[in-house]
């Protein structure tokens, strides 16, 4: 028991390795619309991105040599239809989708809802050569079914005219395109068949794009065709395009000229059988043809989920991985490393000298000019201090004394008299007046 019990237990990498088998063998091709974002294309040439809708989102990988053929570059944002198959990529277990080739939506669309059909209809048995009506030898009426004002109807009938003037035509006028078109083209085979005038009928229309040949990939016109009792020649667009109605049809004319051809009788009637029966191998080709292709694309798909280039597509998504990794590491390590740089650099700045020489310079030139405001200011006030004494010595000075209109009186010798017992007869007195001195004698 407990050997079976282990034997159920996996390994992450064994559970994703038969979770990716089990996506790619059992959902094979897949179609998908949506919005491309996150778009990225890495060195490596692979394309990656995310399709989303409004409600959800799936992760994509298109390899370089699959994206090649894409004819247009895709950008976030672009409505695209994407034909792909489904895988897991194993290193996250994330499931994805691997793009096998890309087209805008409108093109898109088209191309796909044609596949669509075609397969859903050649599936039913609705293009086997079975089922097709032989053409009559010699038809006694022939119906044509397109615009009454198109190209194709004159082209019809000048070849008609040219080759059987004496063949009777019945035209049931239709529109040939728009949205209306494809339900008057099968009423107007309906018509054709209650009334049964005729015995075989051309149903067709001039060239145009694939939107204006998409009346003509209808599902309602090909059973209408396909249950017609009359049979019908496609006779749509030309030698080259290729629609719904030409693989149901009993016949498929390249061209609606060509259509005319083989209805109508000439001299060439023998080579007219011919072409006819080429014709009708050319169907039986081309049906089986699509069948084997059908095949061959079934078995190229188990070919490519067996294929080493799957696997050396994941090596290299995962290689991707670990580039972008890597340089989310190296920019990580790089900022955090920027950033303590920074921090120390910031702290070099709060411990810089220049910062302290700066404010001792700043204290230095504040304390020299308290100095010389100082040096003012005491200088001012012994300027002051020294008019005051000099005035009060002034005051006192015997020069003021004698302004006053005192005198000095002195011998030669220079003493000063101050009494007249300090003199005798004869002597040189000088008095000193406040302007000028007097000698006088002593009698």
């Amino acid at each position: 028991m407990p050997s079976q019990t282990n034997q159920n237990i996996f390994t992450v990498s064994r559970l994703n390795a038969e979770v990716r088998l089990l996506l790619e063998n059992e959902m094979g091709i897949v179609w998908l619309i949506g919005e491309i974002s996150n778009f990225s294309a890495p060195v490596s040439g692979h394309w990656y991105f995310t399709l989303k809708d409004s409600r959800a989102q799936v992760k994509c990988a298109m390899f370089r040599g699959n994206n090649r053929r894409v004819t247009f570059k895709p950008t976030n944002g672009n409505q695209v239809i994407v034909k792909a198959r489904l895988s897991l990529y194993e290193p996250r277990g994330d499931y994805q989708l691997i793009i096998e080739s890309m087209q805008p939506e409108g093109d898109g669309r088209l191309q796909q809802e044609f596949e669509e059909l075609k397969m859903k209809l050649a599936a039913e048995g609705l293009f086997a050569q079975t089922n097709k009506q032989t053409l009559p030898e010699h038809p006694k009426c022939v119906g044509v079914i397109t615009s009454k004002t198109g190209a194709a109807l004159h082209d019809i009938l000048d070849v008609l005219k040219r080759r059987d003037p004496s063949l009777p035509v019945v035209i049931y006028p239709t529109t040939v395109q728009g949205d209306a078109a494809a339900i008057e083209i099968a009423q107007a085979i309906g018509r054709a068949n209650s009334r049964n005038e005729c015995d075989v009928l051309i149903v067709g229309r001039g060239g145009g794009s694939l939107e204006d040949l998409w009346c003509f990939n209808n599902e309602i016109v090909a059973r209408t065709i396909a249950a017609s009792q009359i049979p019908i020649i496609s006779a749509v667009g030309h030698e080259i395009d290729v629609t719904i109605a030409d693989f149901v049809a009993d016949m498929r004319a390249p061209t609606p000229s060509a259509a005319a051809e083989l209805v109508s009788r000439d001299n060439s009637h023998k080579e007219q059988a011919f072409v006819a029966r080429q014709q009708k191998l050319m169907s039986a080709m081309r049906y089986y043809l699509s069948q084997q292709s059908k095949l061959s694309t079934s078995l190229t798909h188990r070919l490519e989920r067996q294929h080493p280039s799957h696997q050396l597509q994941r090596q290299s998504q995962q290689l991707d991985e670990l580039q972008l990794r890597l340089q989310r590491s190296m920019d990580h390590f790089i900022a955090s490393r920027l950033q303590k740089v920074e921090r120390q650099q910031y702290k070099l700045q709060l411990h810089s000298p220049v910062k302290r020489l700066n404010q001792q310079k700043s204290s230095l030139q504040y304390l020299e000019q308290k100095l010389l405001d100082a040096m003012d200011r005491k200088l001012l006030n012994t300027r002051h201090q020294l008019a005051l004494a000099a005035e009060k010595l002034d005051t006192v000075s015997p020069l003021a004394t004698l302004k006053r209109g005192y005198s000095i009186t002195q011998n030669e010798s220079g003493k000063v008299i101050t009494k007249a017992s300090d003199t005798k007869t004869g002597d040189t007195l000088v008095t000193r007046l406040s302007e000028g001195e007097i000698r006088s004698t002593v009698v």
